[in-house]
């Protein structure tokens, strides 16, 4: 095979290669592409290149709380602001974006570099996560709102309706429970940080006083801190409220 056969071989992997990238984004986002460029980008790690999706992410980020705060307003119109609120933070965390990312097949189109592809990042809740808000904005960018709205509402779906009561976060919750109990408030501190840049790992201690404590690990200082009240108020759940020994 000489050069011009090989840059033809080429030319035609590449054609395959954005027919699948476009037919897999036209299902996924109910639109055709189009500029693949923009979703190539949106799905490409530090690791691997320069141009990758943060930028697209900083912009998505925000396309994904208004269009899911239009759409808890609409749904619970009786709801004050707290309630509202409850119910954004819980659907629009990270946990969450990571969730809708893997049912919708983005760890399969990751670009990643190879240290970070070794490092686990292609299953990384805060990589898919935020490589899923990119995609919104690149969705945003090239649609308008209304096509990254439509995509949010059926990429999320019954998730906004699967708790009749907005829940309450964690940390909340723990805070009630100290003040109702006469107890010193929660104190949070970070135990250890572990891991490369894009998959970090932290562990953080929640104590309420000498009363109890509890220790957990999360893939930001936020996650870690939820569920280490978690692990808390677990403990504090017995009829007594003494936590298990």
């Amino acid at each position: 095979m000489d050069l011009a056969d090989l840059r033809a071989a080429g030319a035609d992997r590449a054609g395959l290669l954005s027919d699948d990238l476009a037919a897999w984004l036209t299902e996924m986002l109910g639109r055709a592409p189009d500029d693949l460029t923009m979703y190539a980008r949106a799905l490409t790690h530090g690791s691997q290149a320069r141009d990758n999706y943060e930028r697209l992410e900083f912009l998505g980020d925000r396309v994904l709380g208004l269009s899911m705060a239009t759409w808890l307003y609409a749904l619970y119109p009786d709801e004050p602001e707290g309630q509202l609120s409850k119910r954004f933070n819980a659907l629009v965390a990270g946990a969450v974006c990571a969730e809708v990312a893997r049912e919708a097949g983005v760890p399969a189109r990751l670009r990643l570099g190879k240290q970070a592809r070794d490092d686990g990042a292609g299953d990384s809740d805060n990589v898919l996560g935020d490589v899923l808000e990119a995609l919104i904005g690149a969705l945003y960018l090239e649609g308008g709102l209304a096509p990254a709205e439509a995509f949010v509402r059926r990429a999320w779906g019954d998730r906004v309706h699967q708790q009749r009561r907005a829940p309450q976060h964690p940390k909340s919750a723990l805070q009630e429970w100290a003040a109702a109990h006469n107890r010193r408030p929660p104190e949070y501190s970070i135990v250890d940080r572990s891991g490369p840049q894009h998959a970090p790992r932290f562990t953080v201690r929640v104590a309420i006083g000498t009363l109890a404590e509890a220790a957990a690990t999360g893939a930001s200082k936020q996650e870690a801190e939820t569920a280490a009240a978690t692990a808390l108020l677990e403990q504090l759940s017995t009829p007594s409220g003494v936590p298990r020994r």
